[in-house]
């Protein structure tokens, strides 16, 4: 146990220069008959050696179905306001951005570092870092006015009028995408311009004594609190309170309707409501579940490094952490699709669009 943790503290060191590894490296580890090979290890291995296929799967999948939701919502053919529209649109293409600045050009060149060794020559690291967090920061923040929007609009029937309408929902996107791009400037100075091409969180080589440094501690440690943590626990009240909300208005509704009908019909408003539930709670879930690892790890990383060594944990939770908050920005399209009928249909038309005009085609 001594020497996997050592291995790890040396991992996290920022001085640390060793290299990523090929797959057969992982394989032949893997399959080592070695008796000081404990579980922890074999399991950070497995991890590792599944990134080879995840991350490539990931770019190929991601990048089409998000393209494929911001064509779909645009068109304006899934029954939705534009208010909301706008919404789904800002998630999904940055989403986009952080599958190509993140999975694509981060983490494909790491894994497959010895094809990518090109990359080191390209001085713009601490740019592609910016580019990359602010990305990432637009994506998380863009899903909180989301659920804020659908607080106010299930809770709040007298701000909604004024609220969630198109014009209040552009410049909410708008003051969202400032505040992230000017946040994130601060990485252009804690890093080089140089790509250090390894499998730990500081993707670039390190400016001298940023990673003992207290000041530059304090710094990232604020930004993984107003990426994630902040995020986490707004939505998790807006949820609860809405819940409530819905609970109460649902049970004064269903008895005024048994105290005006005998029979009680389907409820179109109460089918409506559903809809617009489960398409909230499906995109909170689908952020705080996927997201909880990497927050967890990040915060946790900086403090040991910064002397606050009470607890270890795993180097596995790094790489599942990273694995998960990047399957994050491919499952929207996927939750969309689930929850809305008419986007279900438009996805359909979009798959069929191509085959129809080669038949079309091919009978002239």
């Amino acid at each position: 146990m001594k020497k996997t943790m050592g291995w790890n503290l040396e991992e996290l060191n920022s001085n640390v220069t060793t290299e990523d590894r090929s797959l057969s490296f992982w394989l032949d580890r893997f399959s080592a008959d070695n008796a000081r090979n404990t579980l922890a290890d074999r399991i950070y291995w497995i991890l590792r050696m599944s990134q080879f296929i995840y991350y490539p799967i990931l770019a190929v999948i991601g990048v089409p179905a998000n393209i494929a939701a911001m064509v779909i919502l645009l068109r304006g053919k899934c029954c939705l306001s534009k208010c909301i529209t706008h919404y789904l649109v800002a998630m999904s293409a940055s989403d986009l951005q952080v599958i190509i600045l993140n999975v694509i050009l981060r983490h494909i060149p790491i894994v497959y570092s010895e094809y990518f060794s090109f990359v080191k020559s390209i001085r713009v690291c601490n740019i592609h870092a910016v580019l990359l967090y602010a990305a990432t920061d637009c994506s998380v923040w863009f899903t909180v006015v989301f659920t804020f929007d659908r607080f106010v609009a299930i809770c709040c029937q007298k701000l909604k009028r004024t609220y969630c309408v198109e014009k209040t929902g552009e410049i909410v996107l708008g003051i969202v995408t400032v505040l992230s791009c000017s946040k994130n400037i601060t990485w252009y100075f804690m890093y080089t311009d140089m790509y250090g091409l390894q499998n730990r969180p500081w993707f670039c080589v390190l400016s001298s004594d940023v990673g003992k440094s207290y000041m530059w501690g304090a710094i990232e440690f604020a930004h993984h609190i107003l990426t994630a943590a902040v995020p986490f626990i707004v939505i998790l009240l807006l949820n609860i309170v809405t819940v409530r909300h819905i609970l109460v208005s649902s049970r004064v509704r269903w008895s005024l309707l048994a105290q005006s009908t005998r029979v009680i019909s389907r409820d179109p408003e109460m089918a409506r409501r559903r809809k617009s539930i489960i398409l909230l709670f499906a995109i909170s879930a689908n952020f705080i579940l996927l997201w909880s690892v990497f927050l967890v790890h990040s915060i946790w990383r900086r403090m040991w490094q910064l002397g606050y060594r009470s607890l270890w944990i795993d180097r596995s939770a790094r790489e599942v952490g990273f694995m998960l908050q990047l399957l994050s920005c491919c499952t929207n399209t996927c939750i969309y699709a689930a929850t809305q009928n008419k986007f279900r249909e438009q996805l359909k038309h979009m798959f069929k669009y191509p085959f129809t005009v080669i038949c079309q085609i091919s009978h002239r």
